[in-house]
């Protein structure tokens, strides 16, 4: 007869099995949207894209990486209940860097204030306010707290990745995870080369989830 601790754990991992797919979707989805139309530099470009087409805008502001980072919490937690009985004090710290991280991105992204901003710059009398909150709000967009999820979700996943050598998830597993870890100890914000390591990191994170969507469809010995 299942245990309840069983049924949890297979919950878990169901649930994790899912995130994992939405996020293989949801890359490519990303790629593309920034490959046809780079996001603005200025408030009033920003705001000119929120008049001509909100979800466009919403869809630049990265609005999809606030239901990515909801999906890769869910991983965390699941990963926490799998590898826990390797390392727990190195698993215990990876789950709190990385759900820190993700809380800092939640306040980083403006996308929603962008959007609500670009409606009362167009309602209103003094442009230049709003153009003023549109530009403070491009700031917090690629500020600290952004570059402390990045930096933060980095090393979440080095930790991970170390724990996962000598486990069900598989060496190669654990390789892809860490490189894709390094990869992100610059954060995207900083000028090219930030760039080329935040493009060069998604190649191993999709293999990375590719490998969690083929083990988590395992079930548990």
């Amino acid at each position: 007869m299942q245990t309840l601790q069983e049924h949890q754990g297979k919950l878990l991992m169901k649930t994790a099995l899912f995130a994992s797919l939405v996020m293989l979707l949801f890359i490519p989805l990303q790629i593309i949207i920034f490959a046809i139309s780079r996001p603005p530099e200025t408030a009033v470009d920003w705001f000119a894209l929120f008049e001509q087409n909100w979800l466009l805008g919403l869809l630049e502001m990265d609005a999809l990486y606030i239901i990515d980072n909801v999906l890769v919490a869910l991983v965390y937690l699941a990963l926490y209940h799998e590898l826990r009985w390797k390392r727990q004090d190195l698993m215990t710290i990876a789950l709190v860097l990385g759900l820190l991280g993700i809380g800092a991105y939640f306040s980083s992204n403006p996308a929603f204030e962008m959007w609500e901003a670009s409606r009362r710059y167009t309602q209103s009398q003094d442009k230049n306010l709003w153009l003023s909150i549109g530009e403070g709000l491009i700031l917090r967009w690629r500020g600290t707290a952004f570059d402390i999820y990045y930096v933060l979700n980095g090393i979440t996943l080095i930790i991970i990745s170390i724990c996962m050598y000598n486990s069900r998830f598989g060496n190669t597993t654990a390789t892809i995870g860490l490189i894709s870890g390094l990869l992100m100890a610059i954060p995207s914000t900083a000028g090219v080369i930030g760039l080329v390591f935040s493009i060069l990191s998604l190649i191993p994170w999709m293999l990375f989830l590719f490998c969690l969507v083929r083990t988590f469809s395992k079930p548990t010995a």
